[in-house]
């Protein structure tokens, strides 16, 4: 030992030991090496599993975020198209929401956030950004109902924008269509036609979009042609719409003449007659 402390005189002795145990070693700690080895494996398994649901549960939210951010965009793209900037009608009218469909199944009605309280009244057009949705026919304190303009026997007195050509649109009672009766099979009209209303009834206001014409069939046979129009406005499609609470713009009722009117009156000169503007 002193030798070996003083001088390393047994140091090959030592590594020649070391090379012969070092199997031995191995052996005896490959049992403690392979369990360590497998609880890493089912630990790293335990942690990817709990991070892949984290991924998935996060992807869902990502998902539904999206969605909501792409309804939240197409909500404010309509209600942009019904504000006053982009429709003469913006300021004659009050913006309502779709609460729900009407009771009975079989009638094409909306039920509307504003009634008798907000000055809603019955006869009322409803439009959206792209044209006429229907008209106001039931009234609550505060809510009001709107029959579509696809609904039966919904009339609209419309014209057309390419010649001027006067109709009725009637709903046919089918989901996304109108009926234009009682046009002569001599009567110039295509597909692709647009028709707006034409402000006759007194109801409606001229120009608003109606519908555009999808079918036209001629037969000699009848006296009328029968023509199909798909409505403009998405009658089903939208949460918000705008109740038009004036169809027809105001008109100031002359004023009665001052006392300073009938001083210059009485001043200007007989037989000299006003110059109009």
């Amino acid at each position: 030992m002193i030798a070996d402390h003083r001088f390393s005189a047994l140091e090959a002795v030592r590594l020649s030991l070391s090379v012969l145990v070092h199997p031995l070693q191995q052996v005896a700690s490959a049992p403690a090496t392979a369990f360590s080895r497998l609880a890493d494996y089912f630990s790293s398994q335990d942690r990817l599993l709990r991070e892949n649901e984290n991924l998935k549960a996060k992807l869902l939210e990502y998902a539904a975020a999206a969605q909501q951010s792409k309804l939240l965009q197409a909500e404010q793209d309509h209600l942009l198209g019904m504000s006053p900037a982009k429709s003469r009608f913006g300021t004659e009218g009050v913006l309502a929401e779709v609460l729900s469909r009407g009771r009975n199944p079989f009638v094409r009605k909306l039920v509307l956030d504003k009634g008798l309280a907000q000055g809603i009244k019955a006869g009322m057009p409803v439009i959206d950004g792209e044209g006429v949705v229907g008209q106001v026919t039931a009234m609550g304190t505060f809510t009001s109902e709107a029959t579509l303009l696809t609904e039966k026997d919904q009339s609209v007195p419309v014209m057309l924008t390419r010649n001027g050509l006067r109709a009725i649109a009637v709903g046919s009672g089918k989901d996304g269509s109108i009926d234009v009766p009682f046009m002569p099979v001599s009567a110039d009209i295509q597909n692709g036609d647009l028709f707006v209303t034409s402000g006759i009834d007194g109801t409606y206001p001229a120009g608003l979009v109606v519908a555009r014409v999808t079918a036209v069939e001629k037969n000699s046979a009848y006296v009328f042609a029968k023509i199909t129009a798909r409505p403009a406005a998405g009658v089903d499609n939208h949460r918000f719409v705008r109740i038009l609470t004036a169809t027809r713009p105001a008109v100031t009722p002359p004023q009665a003449p001052t006392a300073e009117d009938k001083r210059k009156a009485r001043e200007r000169p007989a037989g000299k007659a006003r110059r109009q503007p």
